[in-house]
Formats: structure tokens, C-alpha cells, sequence
């Protein structure tokens, strides 16, 4: 796999494409958001966090995956140039914008949340991970596909904020599912990183509303 170091605007981002990546072909997309413990301004850090060194082993990856780094205290502080990232995103041409994905652990659990409660048209499906949520806003999730996990004895980010979630969702429309690890307490990431079933989830899992991103207005010939 081959990774590349991005930026947009103040906000810098690794990218990894799997391999085989030829740039002519439209690939599926996870946005990776990172917990609190990769904060800061080191990249290479991004790239030793468990999503990467775990699902780099996995045969035949098929996703583009795209991490930006939180330089900051928290997602929410970043909130400008976290939605236009993904909304650049669906915009380059090996993005597949019908299947654009979120995941993220623990803040970026959270952060999982919210931003496709924030552009919910974007997203095929999300997975966040021991996180939590604004639960009153859940309907704005209707149309997103979730699969939620959870640590049963985590102590950090309680099991019932990803249960609210779930439970709202679901009450107002939605379709959510949570698998809570027993034995586990706030790591809920390795189990699920390792886990080919989500991906293969997630990649069954594509975005009717993605047709309606596409800039009418693409073709300069007509349009300048």
C-alpha cells in the first residue's frame, strides 16, 4: 500500500491507496478520523495508529482511506475544514462518491457521528467506535447505514452513549446496528479493524443520494 501526505487548508491529511491503485479507476473511500491519543502535528504518528498498522495486514484491501490529523484540541474545533474536506473529497475522480464511508475511535467516534449527522447525503455508511453523540439529532441519519461498536466495560466513553445513539437512530427511521465486546473495555478499535466483515459491510453499503454531488455544471466547453 502506498501512502501520501496531503493537506487542506491548515488541515493535513495522509491518504493510503491500496494496492494495484491506478488513478483512472473510482475507488470506495473511508474517512478515518483518529482518537485523542494522535493529536498533534506529527503525521508519522497518524500512520502507527492501529487502523493502519492493523488493516494494512488484511488480504486485499480494497479502500482508499483518508485520515486527517487533529492539530487541534478536539474535531469540533477543526469543524470548517473537516466538512470541506469531505465535501473536496467527492470531487477527485478515482473517489467513488457513492461509496464514501466514515470510522473513527473514541473522539473520532464522536467525530464519526457528527460529521455524517453534518453531511448525511455524503456518506454510505458510517462505523463509529466507542464514541457517542448529539442522540436528539439522529434523524438527520435516516439514510446512513450504522454499525456502532462498543467496549462493555469501558470506563472512558461509557457503552451507553453509543446505545442512545443507536436507539435513536433506529426509533426515528434509521437503520443501526451496535456489537458491544463483552470483555472489552475502552479498545474497541483492534477488534473491529480486524475484522473483515465490516468492510465487507461497509462496501455493501452504497449512497443513493451520491448522483445528486456531481456538479452539473462540469463540462467546461459549456460552461467556461
Amino acid at each position: 500500500m502506498i501512502y501520501e501526505e496531503n493537506s487542506y487548508g491548515e488541515m493535513r491529511y495522509l491518504i493510503r491507496y491500496p494496492d494495484g491503485f491506478d488513478p483512472a479507476n473510482a475507488y470506495p473511500v473511508i474517512l478515518f478520523l483518529h482518537g485523542a491519543g494522535t493529536r498533534g502535528d506529527d503525521i508519522h504518528k497518524l500512520q502507527e495508529n492501529p487502523y493502519f498498522t492493523i488493516t494494512q495486514t488484511l488480504e486485499d484491501f480494497p479502500f482508499i482511506t483518508v485520515a486527517p490529523l487533529c492539530h487541534s484540541n478536539t474535531w469540533f474545533d477543526l469543524w470548517q475544514e473537516l466538512t470541506g474536506l469531505v465535501r473536496h473529497l467527492v470531487t477527485l475522480s478515482y473517489v467513488d462518491e457513492a461509496r464514501l464511508y466514515g470510522m473513527g475511535a473514541s473522539m473520532g467516534g464522536y467525530g464519526t457521528w457528527q460529521i455524517a449527522m453534518s453531511l448525511p447525503t455524503y456518506f454510505a455508511a458510517i462505523v463509529p467506535i466507542c464514541g457517542g453523540g448529539m442522540y436528539w439529532n439522529a434523524g438527520r441519519l435516516q439514510n446512513v447505514p450504522v454499525w456502532a461498536f462498543h467496549g462493555g466495560k469501558d470506563t472512558v466513553v461509557f457503552p451507553r452513549e453509543s446505545e442512545a445513539m443507536v436507539e435513536a437512530v433506529n426509533r426515528l427511521g434509521g437503520n443501526a446496528r451496535l456489537t458491544v465486546y463483552s470483555d472489552n473495555g475502552h479498545d474497541a478499535w483492534s477488534d473491529t479493524y480486524r475484522d473483515p466483515a465490516v468492510f465487507a459491510w461497509l462496501l455493501g453499503q452504497v449512497n443513493e443520494n451520491a448522483a445528486d454531488l456531481r456538479d452539473a455544471y462540469a463540462d467546461a466547453k459549456q460552461y467556461g
